[in-house]
C-alpha cells in the first residue's frame, strides 16, 4: 500500500536503455514510486488513464505521438497530472512546444539524481523547474531577445567579415592597415558577443545569422 505521501512517476521514453537508468535514479527515493513505463506518446496516454500518476517524465523525440502531443493530451484529460519534458536536447522549439503543451518543467537528461527528484517534488506541488539552458531559450524568446551581434561595431564587421574570409590576423592587420594587437582586440570583441568559443565557431555563426553582407 502506498504511502501518503508517495509520489507516483510514470516515465515516458522510447529507448529502453535511457528507461532503465532512470527508473535506477528514481528507486534510490523512498518518497517516489516509478508505477509505469511507456515507450511511445500513445502508450504515455493510455497508462495515464490506467493508472493515473502524479507526474510523468516524458521524453520529447519519440516516433509516432511525440512528447509535446502526449503532454498536451494528458493536461487536457487529467488536469491534475503534471509532466515533466526530459530530453537531451534544448533547442527553442522544443522547448517552447513543451511548455506551450502544459509541461511544468524541462530538464536535460544529464540532470542528477537529486535534481530529477527535487523537480518532481516540486512538479507535484505545483511548481515549475527549468533547466538552466531552457530558461535561458525561453527568456530570450519571450523578451524577443536582441539580434545576436547587434553590439558589433562596424570596425568589427569588417574583421568579422576578413575572418569569414579566411584571413589570418597578420593578414587581416595587413589588410586593414592596423596593428595586429589591434586585429587580436577585434576579434576577442567578437567571440565575446557572439558567445564563440573560436574563430571557427564565430564564422559559422556569423554565416548562420546574416551578420555581415
Amino acid at each position: 500500500m502506498d504511502q501518503p505521501d508517495t509520489i507516483k512517476v510514470l516515465l515516458v521514453d522510447d529507448h529502453a536503455v535511457v528507461r532503465s537508468g532512470l527508473s535506477a535514479f528514481l528507486m534510490a527515493f523512498d518518497d517516489l514510486e516509478l508505477i509505469a513505463e511507456a515507450s511511445s506518446g500513445e502508450q504515455a496516454v493510455a497508462l495515464c488513464h490506467r493508472f493515473q500518476p502524479d507526474v510523468v517524465l516524458m521524453d520529447l523525440k519519440m516516433p509516432g505521438m511525440d512528447g509535446a502531443e502526449a503532454t498536451r493530451r494528458i493536461r487536457k484529460n487529467w488536469p491534475d497530472i503534471q509532466v515533466v519534458a526530459l530530453t537531451s536536447f534544448r533547442e527553442k522549439e522544443l522547448v517552447e512546444s513543451a511548455l506551450a503543451a502544459g509541461a511544468i518543467g524541462y530538464l536535460l537528461k544529464n540532470v542528477s539524481a537529486d535534481d530529477l527528484a527535487a523537480a518532481i517534488r516540486a512538479a507535484r506541488s505545483g511548481k515549475p523547474t527549468l533547466a538552466a539552458e531552457a530558461a535561458q531559450v525561453l527568456i530570450q524568446s519571450t523578451r524577443g531577445g536582441p539580434r545576436l551581434g547587434f553590439d558589433l561595431t562596424d570596425r568589427e564587421r569588417d574583421v568579422l567579415k576578413l575572418m569569414i574570409d579566411g584571413m589570418s590576423n597578420p593578414d587581416i592587420a595587413e589588410t586593414l592597415m592596423v596593428s595586429r594587437s589591434t586585429v587580436k582586440f577585434h576579434v576577442s570583441n567578437i567571440l565575446s558577443k557572439l558567445n564563440a568559443e573560436s574563430r571557427t565557431e564565430a564564422v559559422a555563426l556569423a554565416l548562420q545569422n546574416d551578420l555581415v553582407t
